[in-house]
């Protein structure tokens, strides 16, 4: 049935991905080669980018784009666009159906294994794929991640879905199946949307169901390992789109969110329960993943962009982005 779903969109990001494939294999062997001419030179840091719902790694009108202007920009850079899958088709898929704490590990072990990342790295991630990048951070802190850009990452979770990219099918599915309960078992284990599906009328629901979102926000079980680990970023960038209709609320790419059992108020990132809870049983463990300390360390950086989703102007992404945290 799913087969079924995805086989025309499917088949025309495959198309558009594959060509662009070859060339980032042949970077990567270049760059290989370098040998010790990589070691008398200074280079620039590396970049891992983790692309969005409905889009793959290589994209020629997305990631592809983005990695062409980062290079533009930065000579001799190397960018590593994540694919979680075997192919373009299935990169694609496991943006809507997947385990995410699976995924993670995957892209954990991608960079982990990637030889040119081995003394650290930038990560840049376009909507889901910048909370997915900063899972990477508080699980995997080896190799180091040095800066972490949300690019209208939905940090505290989504309630709602109105404008889903992609087959209007697949789409209409991921809302039935949320429809039908987005903290039932099965899709919690096999729906990416449902992962960070935050109901604030139901708030000890999604603490205690929620697989992945409630785990990295430290909202779920205590884990001084996220918290610390975060904090070893030397910058936490996030890029809030203004007309953003796909992120709802759009406060959740600042971290901000709902106020619990009341759909009327959003509360700004440092009223939030991760900015300034603590545990009850440990009343030390404040400020649960770190926001606030990387806030009063002028290491917490919030973006404004007037447009709707990942609508970014090069210009802009060269200034706020590339001059300021990849150079």
């Amino acid at each position: 049935m799913k087969t079924h779903i995805f086989i025309l969109l499917l088949a025309t990001l495959t198309t558009i991905c594959s060509s662009h494939l070859a060339k980032r294999h042949r970077l990567k062997l270049l760059a290989a080669k370098e040998g010790s001419k990589r070691r008398l030179i200074r280079r620039a840091v590396p970049v891992v980018l983790w692309h969005g719902m409905g889009d793959c790694c290589c994209n020629p009108m997305s990631m592809g784009a983005i990695t062409r202007l980062i290079e533009k920009n930065v000579n001799g850079i190397y960018v590593k666009s994540l694919m979680l899958g075997e192919n373009i088709a299935s990169d694609t898929e496991r943006g809507f159906f997947a385990n995410m704490n699976e995924l993670v590990e995957l892209a954990c072990a991608q960079i982990r294994n990637d030889s040119l990342l081995s003394q650290g790295y930038n990560a840049v991630g376009f909507s889901q794929g910048g909370q997915f990048l900063r899972a990477v951070a508080e699980r995997c802190p080896s190799p180091p991640m040095r800066n972490l850009i949300s690019v209208g990452g939905q940090q505290q979770g989504v309630f709602g879905l109105p404008y889903c990219p992609g087959d209007t099918i697949v789409c209409n599915t991921i809302r039935k199946l949320l429809d039908m309960g987005a903290y039932t078992s099965y899709v919690q284990n096999n729906v990416v949307q449902a992962q960070y599906w935050h109901d604030p009328m139901h708030e000890d629901d999604y603490r205690s169901k929620n697989i992945f979102l409630a785990d990295i926000n430290n909202e779920k079980n205590q884990n001084k390992e996220y918290k610390k680990n975060l904090l070893y970023l030397k910058n936490l960038v996030l890029i809030k789109f203004l007309r953003d209709q796909l992120v709802i609320p759009k406060e959740s790419s600042w971290f901000g969110y709902y106020k619990e059992n009341d759909l009327d108020t959003i509360l700004p990132i440092n009223e939030t329960r991760l900015y300034k809870e603590y545990w009850e049983k440990t009343p030390l463990f404040k400020d649960l993943i770190g926001l606030r300390k990387l806030d009063e360390t002028n290491r917490l950086h919030f973006v404004a962009v007037d447009g709707q989703h990942l609508q970014i102007p090069p210009e802009v992404f060269e200034k706020e982005v590339i001059e300021k945290y990849l150079k």
